[in-house]
């Protein structure tokens, strides 16, 4: 995320993968004497892409305000690229996604569908690339706890405990400097990221629910999200301009977020999870909000504050505590 990322993203299954000291055969492809990566590598590599994406897409919350897309035009591209790129896999699919109930997909399309894609946009266009790298990913800990307590588990405790605390500290030190005096454009825009937040936990809650691979999931996510978006730019109530936008705005969305967060993030997230397990994996990928301040100084032209240099870190450190326990388990990003 919106990452997470955290993201966006798609969370993969819990498959456990080979042992991260177990190299594998030398032979690739059936060809003797050509070597492959160990697992390790594979997975160090493949989640260093992943915190990659999970910071562009931060950064392209923030560039949508200065772009000549509008958010509906990021949420075309976003959503309908992976459709057009799976389509012969989605469709050997189509019985298993159309098989999900009701509720869990519900969950996965409102919370990481047009919903969350568009409090996300909104909340990066009245804020800093470095609000959306911490509250998006960094909060969904918290808010996954909170929905774990509400379904009849036990509050958190220890380790964890003091992870979300500092996940809580860490967003009060970003935006205590706008209440006094009042920021309204950046207090409504912390607002919003934290709604998105929310609804990336509830994504995350609702995967756990299915049993779809990370392809059917990249389809359950995108298929409805890509018909609803159409929808209402047809009826008018969203407005577009991708046919008046620029070449370049065009191509680097179409990259980043339909190609990179909506295609590459989740798929290369599952290769890391079954190649580095779930616990290193989620640790690694609570450096996209330290990746998305130090990408934003030169691409943007944000200058860290204090409040980003206090409140970063100790977001970053609570995910990592907040990860140490498998429940709740929760990808870092989006």
């Amino acid at each position: 995320m919106v990452a997470t990322h955290i993201t966006g993203a798609t969370a993969p299954p819990r498959t456990a993968g080979p042992p991260a000291g177990n190299p594998r055969p030398a032979t690739a492809g059936g060809t003797p004497g050509r070597r492959r990566l160990s697992p390790r590598t594979e997975g160090v590599l493949a989640l260093s892409v992943t915190v990659s994406i999970w910071a562009a897409f931060a950064l392209s919350a923030r560039a949508l305000g200065a772009s000549t897309l509008l958010p509906a035009d990021a949420a075309l591209l976003r959503f309908g690229v992976p459709i057009v790129v799976l389509l012969p896999a989605l469709w050997r699919r189509r019985h298993s996604i159309a098989a999900v109930r009701p509720g869990p997909a519900l969950k996965i399309v409102c919370g990481a569908g047009v919903p969350f894609f568009l409090a996300a946009m909104h909340g990066g266009s009245l804020t800093s690339a470095a609000f959306v790298g911490s509250i998006v990913p960094g909060m969904v800990p918290l808010f996954v706890s909170a929905l774990m307590v509400l379904r009849g588990h036990g509050a958190p405790r220890g380790t964890q405990a003091a992870g979300l605390a500092l996940i809580a500290a860490g967003v009060a030190a970003l935006v205590w400097r706008y209440v006094v005096p009042v920021d309204t454009d950046v207090l409504e825009g912390a607002g919003t990221l934290l709604v998105a937040s929310g609804l990336w936990a509830l994504y995350t809650v609702g995967l756990r629910d299915v049993a779809l691979d990370p392809v059917g999931s990249i389809g359950l996510l995108c298929l409805p999200s890509f018909a609803i978006v159409g929808a209402l730019v047809l009826t008018g109530v969203l407005p577009t301009g991708l046919a008046q936008a620029a070449g370049g705005d065009i191509a680097l969305f179409l990259v980043v977020q339909g190609l990179g967060v909506g295609l590459c993030a989740g798929l290369l997230y599952a290769v890391a999870i079954r190649r580095l397990g779930a616990e290193r994996s989620s640790v690694g990928g609570s450096l996209s909000p330290v990746a998305v301040v130090l990408l934003a100084v030169p691409l943007l032209g944000e200058t860290p504050t204090v409040a980003v240099l206090i409140g970063v870190p100790l977001i970053t450190a609570g995910v990592v505590l907040a990860n140490r326990r498998p429940r709740p388990e929760v990808p870092a990003h989006a």
